[in-house]
């Protein structure tokens, strides 16, 4: 779909904290909202390397589930894969992270994180690994706390006791709005090494058009927590806006950053962001024919999808849907769907929260059964490894 860039100048504040780490040399996004620069690893939520050929994906894939990795899980939300294969899962309600072993299953504890207070959506959400781990140790966390919606870095320490793991949280960003409802939440470190992050209006609308509020955006931050180099807005950790909850990102293998946002009664969206542009929330929801609103890549019924987090594999991104109990494929072709997307999984194992890269043609899923809105069953939640194609 065309893209249509809204102009304006910011004079957004945050109130940031910051810390000694090293901020990252990121360049700024391109126009085509890619990162221009070199990334040293593989990018959250990407499975393919920088300059490989753009292919179209076939209009129809599969999904096979290969095993259950792990059951058990409480209200489990955000999802950050290690280098051994072993995963790091965060538990909203009970504000812990655990470590899960990739191959049997087994379940460690690294500790609670203090200070989050759960209600309603918010609590302990997205978590992701700093772009430095293999030295820092350093684990990053979303989280409602009393008063905002915070993010927070932790050391984590395999040389102490389980339960005792995580050190103390040095705040790096703070002062999204929060709400019983649409707190965002999901984090990700993109291919330029800067952190992402999306964020809901907490059920007020108003804020998502207000580009000095930080509710209902896309973020851009460095590791410490500033305001991102190149960012569209100056001075500020604003990247997009005009979002009523995003809970999905991830870039595909030309560095394009995708979100999927949660619609009220009528659409929810994958959206292509472009840094600066309106996605038009409470104006639009779904397409429009306002043009100074960027349109949705695809669209869905809210008893379709309810889309939470989003991956890039095989050509495709894929959407997990928490109302509508499925995942989604939605085969692309630059930033546009190549063809009609394909639901799976349909009403098999329930609400249906998180989805990450797992390397090669698979993804790690996590379900959402026992958040207080599904129907729980005896192993429920779990995690499931996918082949793709």
């Amino acid at each position: 779909m065309q893209r249509r860039a809204v102009s304006a100048v910011l004079a957004a504040a945050a109130l940031l904290l910051t810390a000694g780490c090293s901020s990252g040399d990121g360049g700024p996004p391109g126009e085509d909202g890619s990162a221009t620069a070199t990334p040293t690893g593989t990018a959250a939520g990407s499975s393919s390397p920088e300059g490989s050929p753009e292919e179209t994906p076939p209009a129809k894939g599969s999904v096979k589930v290969a095993r259950t990795v792990a059951t058990g899980l409480s209200t489990p939300w955000g999802l950050a894969p290690l280098a051994d294969g072993d995963l790091l899962v965060s538990s909203r309600d009970e504000a812990t992270i655990t470590r899960v072993d990739g191959r049997t299953g087994e379940k460690t504890e690294l500790g609670e994180v203090p200070g989050v207070s759960p209600s309603g959506e918010g609590g302990l959400l997205g978590i992701a690994l700093s772009p430095e781990y293999a030295s820092d140790h350093m684990v990053y966390a979303y989280f409602t706390s009393a008063s905002d919606n915070r993010i927070v870095r932790m050391i984590y320490d395999e040389g102490k006791p389980a339960g005792e793991q995580l050190g103390a949280p040095d705040t790096v960003f703070r002062g999204i709005p929060k709400g019983m409802i649409h707190n965002g939440g999901r984090i990700a470190f993109g291919p330029d090494r800067m952190l992402y992050a999306g964020t809901g209006e907490s059920g007020d609308t108003g804020l998502s058009q207000d580009k000095e509020s930080l509710g209902g955006k896309i973020l851009r931050l460095t590791p410490d927590g500033e305001p991102a180099p190149g960012n569209p807005f100056p001075d500020s950790p604003v990247y997009s806006y005009g979002h009523r909850n995003v809970q999905g990102l991830a870039w595909d293998g030309k560095q394009r950053l995708f979100a999927s946002e949660f619609g009220q009664d009528t659409w929810d969206e994958l959206n292509a962001i472009k840094p600066g542009d309106n996605y038009g929330w409470p104006e639009a929801e779904g397409e429009s024919d306002d043009g100074g609103f960027h349109n949705p890549v695809d669209q869905w019924t809210t008893d379709e999808a309810s889309p939470s987090g989003i991956a890039y594999a095989e050509g495709s991104i894929w959407m997990a849907g928490l109302g509508g109990d499925r995942l989604w494929r939605i085969p692309l072709k630059g930033t546009e769907a190549s063809a009609d997307p394909q639901a799976f999984l349909e009403e098999e194992y329930g609400r249906l929260r998180t989805v990450a890269p797992a390397g090669k043609n698979k993804l790690w899923l996590v379900t959402s059964n026992t958040d207080g809105r599904g129907d729980p069953k005896e192993d429920d939640d779990r995690i499931l490894e996918l082949e793709v194609s």
